[in-house]
């Protein structure tokens, strides 16, 4: 079903609305809300690489609460286990039936804070659900219902007693990014509202749950001209051409871009994707999945280099079919 101009007025509005809502809470920090809300249209996870205090867990929970979805945290702990993550079937004595009782991830908005503090196998339970969006325990498989989003964070200071995310679960992961410290303004506007610290608490749902499902499926059905899907193959092969590259972006990437870029022209009030679009995307969406080659590294190599190198030897396509 085409996109009309009308619909994608609709949709820039809801964005628009749900982004302005979330602001009352991580104030001065738009660019990333903006980021999350496209991660969560396009049905992807997000990860967050920042220092403690941040506003990580104030992104999730005013996230939740804008949409009017179920919110959970889970810390992760070297002695995490996958169960307390997913979830455990138990025995009921009185009806002499097992019961399925659901985890922390069956949540609208999951934050699984600190994810590189649990063990491999706890975090490939969650790596498992992000995939899935389903639970299997006992044989029986658990769906986590929609909207589902996860929002990991990982600590780049601690890294003492961590486990690494390896190169593959990171390409699960549709953006990562960072929300930084506030500016002055927005630092000193927190400090006179310091005594009450949790102001997603008093945000109310400007979506709900439903809604945010069907602006999922609308962008879905956003235009994207076979220009554009050329320039995104021309850009992944680039990445994998690059000689300071070891592992350029994967399938899964270029399929996340597509998606992600169709979201975020839908927000900007467009019923077509632009190359600007993947331009605007490219380092929050690809770059976490570049593996460098250790020399280049060395020598001073970075991926969002590499992915500035690969946009500007690929042409842009010019005009719209």
């Amino acid at each position: 079903m085409a996109i009309t101009a009308q619909d994608a007025q609709h949709f820039q509005e809801g964005f628009a609305a749900a982004v302005e809502n979330v602001s009352k809470a991580l104030l001065g920090k738009e660019d990333v809300i903006r980021l999350a809300f496209t991660c969560m249209f396009a049905e992807g996870h997000l990860l967050l690489e920042d220092a403690p205090g941040t506003g990580k867990t104030a992104l999730a929970r005013a996230m939740a609460a804008t949409i009017d979805g179920a919110h959970s945290r889970i810390q992760f702990t070297p002695d995490l286990l996958p169960s307390d993550i997913t979830g455990v079937t138990i025995y009921d004595q009185r009806t002499g039936a097992w019961d399925f009782h659901k985890g922390p991830v069956f949540a609208s908005i999951v934050l699984a804070d600190e994810i590189n503090r649990a063990s491999p196998k706890t975090q490939s339970a969650l790596l498992e659900v992000m995939e899935e969006a389903r639970v299997t325990v006992d044989g029986v498989r658990h769906s986590t219902g929609r909207p589902f989003m996860v929002i990991a964070t990982q600590n780049p200071v601690e890294q003492a007693g961590t486990y690494r995310l390896p190169e593959a679960q990171l390409d699960r992961f549709l953006m990562k990014t960072t929300i930084g410290y506030p500016d002055h303004e927005a630092g000193v506007a927190i400090l006179s509202g310091a005594k009450q610290p949790d102001r997603a608490r008093d945000l109310r749902p400007v979506l709900d749950t439903s809604q945010i499902v069907a602006m999922a499926e609308m962008a879905g059905e956003n235009h994207v001209d076979p220009s554009v899907l050329d320039y995104v193959q021309s850009l992944v092969e680039a990445t994998r051409k690059d000689p300071s590259v070891r592992v350029g972006v994967s399938t899964r990437a270029a399929i996340g871009m597509v998606r992600a870029a169709r979201v975020w022209a839908l927000a900007q009030g467009r019923n077509y994707v632009a190359p600007l679009d993947v331009q605007a995307l490219a380092e929050t969406v690809w770059a976490h999945r570049l593996v460098l080659d250790p020399d280049a590294e060395f020598a001073g190599a970075t991926q969002g280099a590499s992915l500035r190198a690969a946009m500007r030897a690929v042409s842009v396509p010019v005009g719209r079919a």
